[in-house]
């Protein structure tokens, strides 16, 4: 028997097969490329059941069909192997079948006895984090982290699981100090790097923010595409904030879009800039267009309603009638969704996209009058706070447009107590201040 980098027991053939097993565990925390040598590993060992169901979660965690058909032969060959697996290692592969069947409570059940009875199987309880985190469960994704962390209280990716839990709770003060903590064992932790972004920038902190992520930005090395592009994601988020929208195009195309321009994460990362750019007032050319060729094929798909609607939004925005055909499969989907997650599809995801649709086409009345009444619910589609804010940007855009100023000016000022020195909120306030007839206090936002 061998074990894995954290006394874990694998049944393994060899030291090959173990290293490919090592890489994914330790590159899935880190988020670096890395992680995919477990391929190579499984396809020359299929007699290891840990390293083909590790497989299968990299193929899985692409959000399509694709990564689901490409998941299939490792999850089989997986199954097949466990007769001879330990516990644990059964356990990993059920989860994976569960994760591929769609049955995701039984997933996260099956996460949870995982992190009660072996702790220091981090990649166990990093899957289960993403899928609370996508059903809107951030107590959920504390719960795991919490329970995992006592056991390995040395390893810095512990403390950056627990320290994005807690921002998501909004336990904000717990999270910058679990943020530091991982910092402090590890500089190049870009998911506790990640972790503390959230918190500076919920907390308007946009100058710290700033130098924070120029700091330890030449620490982003080897990152898979998601976490490199998501960091610097988050950086144009606070040079938005402080006035700067027009240089964030200067490393859009190399840094947020053109990374791996066939993966979910990278495409919603790139609409959500793109939008968040057009609500500052950037002109941002003809990027729509080349962004849509890659969101087309995505028209059925429905994997998570969060990635849906950045989708459905970008082909709006692009012009392209998929976005029709979108919105009508997604009403269709909706219907028949598997039930845990049917109220969220039908009563939350589904409003939001015909919102998303009327904005993209100048409908903006249309936008805020189905888009303002689900707002509260957002997080059951998924997404973190600072994602699905584009959707509160996008309504207090279209009440601006469509003329309700009033309600704009109370949702605005609430925005601006949060981040009061947001340049993009004090520009649009002022605007709003001036068209009620209030020129003095436009000006004392604008000061």
């Amino acid at each position: 028997m061998h074990q894995d980098w954290r006394g874990n027991v694998v049944t393994a053939g060899d030291a090959t097969t173990l290293a490919g097993v090592d890489a994914f565990v330790e590159g899935f925390l880190a988020y670096e490329t890395r992680a995919a040598d477990v391929i190579g590993a499984a396809d020359a060992d299929a007699g290891c059941a840990l390293a083909n169901a590790y497989a299968a979660f990299a193929w899985l965690f692409l959000e399509s069909p694709e990564g689901l058909a490409r998941a299939r032969p490792y999850l089989a060959r997986a199954e097949s192997a466990a007769v001879c697996a330990t516990e644990r290692e059964r356990l990993t592969v059920a989860t994976a079948r569960a994760w591929a069947d769609g049955d995701i409570p039984r997933a996260l059940a099956l996460g949870a006895h995982a992190a009660e009875h072996f702790p220091r199987d981090l990649a166990l309880a990093k899957i289960a984090q993403y899928h609370c985190f996508n059903l809107g469960d951030a107590p959920g994704m504390l719960r795991i982290a919490a329970g995992v962390l006592p056991a390995n209280d040395d390893l810095a990716y512990a403390h950056g699981m627990i320290a994005f839990a807690y921002e998501q709770c909004h336990l904000l003060a717990d999270a910058e100090r679990a943020a530091h903590d991982a910092i402090s064992r590890k500089r190049k932790e870009p998911w506790a790097h990640h972790a503390l972004a959230h918190v500076l920038l919920t907390q308007g902190r946009n100058a710290e923010g700033r130098a924070f992520l120029e700091d330890v930005k030449d620490t982003w090395t080897d990152l898979n595409s998601f976490m490199l592009t998501h960091n610097w994601w988050h950086l144009s988020l606070v040079m938005i904030e402080q006035g700067e929208a027009a240089r964030v195009l200067d490393h859009y195309a190399t840094r947020i879009w053109g990374v791996w321009k066939e993966y979910s994460q990278d495409q919603i990362g790139a609409v959500s800039l793109l939008a968040r750019l057009e609500l500052a007032g950037v002109d941002v050319g003809d990027r729509w267009q080349d962004l849509a060729e890659h969101l087309a094929p995505r028209v059925g798909e429905h994997v998570q309603p969060f990635l849906d609607l950045h989708y459905l939004y970008g082909l709006a925005r692009a012009g392209r009638t998929e976005a029709d055909a979108m919105l009508e499969s997604l009403r269709a989907f909706a219907r028949t969704a598997p039930a845990f997650v049917r109220p969220a599809w039908q009563e939350v995801a589904l409003p939001v996209a015909e919102a998303l649709l009327a904005h993209a086409r100048g409908k903006y009345a249309a936008c805020a009058r189905v888009l303002l009444p689900v707002l509260p619910r957002l997080a059951e589609i998924g997404g973190s706070h600072a994602q699905r804010d584009l959707f509160e940007q996008i309504a207090d855009d279209a009440l601006i447009r469509s003329g309700s100023l009033v309600a704009a000016q109370g949702r605005l000022e609430q925005r601006r107590a949060g981040n009061p020195h947001s340049v993009p909120t004090r520009a649009r306030l002022a605007g709003v201040y001036r068209a009620l007839g209030l020129p003095g206090q436009a000006a004392r936002v604008s000061a």
